[in-house]
């Protein structure tokens, strides 16, 4: 009779190198050389100091044992903020950092080895969690959630390769800065790591009234708090651009003095009880203009007319930013571009809305992704754009775009959880997963991170209208295009307002949304799909038919069966009425 085989309980850790290659291609001696100085002086007597032991090593990675999953989990992320301490003053493409997967699970015994599938999943984590990060299986967590002082974010459900059930995960990163009640949210983080910074001057009081000195004071410092929910953008502190109060400044002088690409300044005036507030924004490098406006307000309630500005001002600066950055980015040579603006020319691509330039938008992303696997914002726009490349069927294979959309958006909110775009998308993907109301929960999060996230509204009603509420998603759609209506996503917006409007049976309105989104984009995919669908329902089928071939010009492979993929309705009868429409005018079910 065989020997019974021996398992015991255990916590498993599996750690790997980001960018191994990368890093060994670059300089093989000196990057061996890194990683020795760090397990003697680090991660070895890490690993023995919580009870540990390294089971095997694997050139750029580990396999660890703990017999307390608490030891496993704390051990883990000692040693990530260390390496975070230690890469500090390390050049960005020079530093070795970690990703970790932890499992508990039985193991089978084989001497000094381990085995079975407990491993395995350890190992599939690792390969999800972000750099510098954890990822831990849905045991690991309720073990270590009310013994440690952590919080975890909710990874949903994974499906990986060779493993019979799909794993709960939760996710978290040593980099991630949380915001506690008080702190200065306007004070920029150190390295902005090419991003453009934005400095908002003191507004000029030019009511002839010192007690209005307040109330421009008070303008400006709400409008530094709101910018800092951009997170993409740093903001430079009070303390900086508030020294400036009451000169005459040269806004290039001052914007080399601050580091700050762009500035914002304006003034507030008094007439009665009427006041007038201007703001300009203004490109501190050229002294071009890019945004101006005025508004007019009663002081009856002085800080609800406070509350107003501050929105009207922020909602206005968003997309004058963006497009500036995008225009920007999109003059650089290739040799010039950062990782910032390596995604500001994608998300210029994206715009374009057609199959090649998404495609120049992946690689683009792709690249950044390379060098930087926890820029968040690259991470959430490719996510997004494969989702969207599966919507318009331009995806050559389907199921691993949609795979792909899915761990980049889980590896964006790792990374920051605190991210407005990162909560959107993963929201979206929970939604694509058929967690409708879970991906509510996570877009309007977006929304209480960043008031002003025009996008972010544009989520919650794409969500809604998938789980058949069209009404609460026009209204959704409706709260995105007042907050931003010159916003380059427009197309995409009043797209899905003409499904929402189909959907709801007002096929007239469906019609009037898909013409305004063509008439900025003549050739956007979904516009061209909502004006075949109206029209037939209409009855105007000799214009449906036509409007057909011209959807069909740029989705050729569109066909009721294909449909589906990117279009994750909760209910059957919602989706075939969406496409009733298109089979009117001839669309093909396969």
């Amino acid at each position: 009779m065989s020997e019974r085989t021996q398992r015991r309980l255990a916590a498993i850790v599996a750690a790997d190198v980001v960018g191994y290659s990368r890093l060994m291609g670059r300089d093989e001696t000196g990057t061996l050389a890194a990683l020795g100085r760090h397990r003697a002086e680090l991660i070895d007597p890490s690993i023995a100091e919580h009870g540990g032991r390294i089971v095997k090593t694997m050139g750029d990675g580990l396999l660890l044992e703990f017999p307390s999953v608490v030891d496993a989990v704390q051990c883990s992320m000692n040693f990530q903020q260390a390496m975070v301490s230690r890469n500090a003053d390390v050049a960005e493409d020079q530093r070795i950092r970690f990703r970790i997967g932890i499992n508990l699970g039985d193991v089978i015994i084989d001497g000094d080895d381990i085995h079975g599938d407990g491993i395995n999943i350890a190992a599939r984590l690792e390969g999800i969690s972000a750099p510098d990060g954890l990822c831990i299986s849905r045991r690991v967590h309720e073990d270590v959630q009310d013994r440690l002082d952590v919080t975890f974010v909710d990874g949903g459900e994974q499906t990986f390769k060779n493993i019979a059930r799909p794993v709960q995960v939760w996710h978290w990163n040593a980099t991630r800065v949380e915001t506690p009640a008080g702190m200065d949210v306007s004070k920029p983080v150190s390295g902005f790591e090419g991003r453009p910074a934005i400095a908002v001057l003191p507004f000029e009081n030019m009511s002839g009234d010192p007690e209005q000195e307040y109330f421009a004071d008070g303008i400006a410092e709400d409008i530094l708090t709101r910018l800092a929910m951009w997170r993409w953008l740093p903001v430079i502190a009070r303390n900086s651009s508030f020294t400036f109060k009451g000169q005459n400044v040269d806004i290039m002088d001052v914007g080399r003095k601050l580091g700050a690409r762009y500035i914002l300044e304006g003034s507030v005036r008094k007439a009665g009880n009427r006041v007038r507030i201007t703001g300009q924004l203004i490109d501190a490098e050229t002294g071009h203009h890019l945004w101006a406006d005025r508004y007019d307000g009663s002081l009856d309630d002085i800080f609800e007319l406070q509350d107003e500005i501050t929105e009207a001002i922020v909602v206005a600066l968003e997309p004058a930013v963006g497009q500036a950055e995008m225009k920007r980015a999109h003059q650089l040579s290739a040799d010039d571009l950062s990782a910032w603006d390596a995604t500001q020319r994608a998300a210029w691509h994206f715009n374009q809305f057609t199959k090649e330039d998404f495609a120049v938008t992946t690689d683009l992303l792709r690249a950044v992704i390379a060098t930087r696997p926890d820029f968040v914002l690259a991470l959430s726009y490719l996510a997004f754009t494969r989702f969207i490349q599966v919507l318009f069927t331009w995806a050559d294979d389907t199921p691993a775009a949609l795979m792909e959309a899915h761990q980049l958006s889980i590896t964006a909110l790792a990374a920051d959880p605190m991210h407005p775009m990162a909560n959107v998308v993963h929201g979206v993907m929970q939604a694509i997963q058929g967690n409708h109301k879970a991906g509510i929960v996570a877009a309007r999060r977006g929304i209480e991170l960043n008031p002003s996230f025009a996008f972010a509204h544009h989520a919650v009603g794409a969500i809604y209208m998938f789980n058949g509420q069209p009404l609460e998603a026009i209204a959704e759609f409706e709260s995105a295009i007042r907050l931003s209506p010159f916003d380059s996503m427009r197309p995409i917006w009043l797209s899905t307002k003409s499904a929402s409007h189909y959907l709801a049976g007002d096929y007239e309105r469906a019609l009037e949304a898909a013409d305004s989104a063509l008439q900025i984009a003549p050739h956007y995919v979904l516009g061209l799909r909502g004006r075949a669908n109206a029209l037939a329902l209409l009855g105007r089928m000799d214009e449906a038919r036509a409007a057909l071939d011209d959807f069909l010009a740029v989705s050729p492979n569109y066909t009721v069966a294909t449909g589906r993929a990117g279009v994750p309705f909760s209910d059957e009868a919602v989706f075939q009425h969406y496409m009733d429409g298109l089979r009117l005018a001839g669309l093909p079910e396969e």
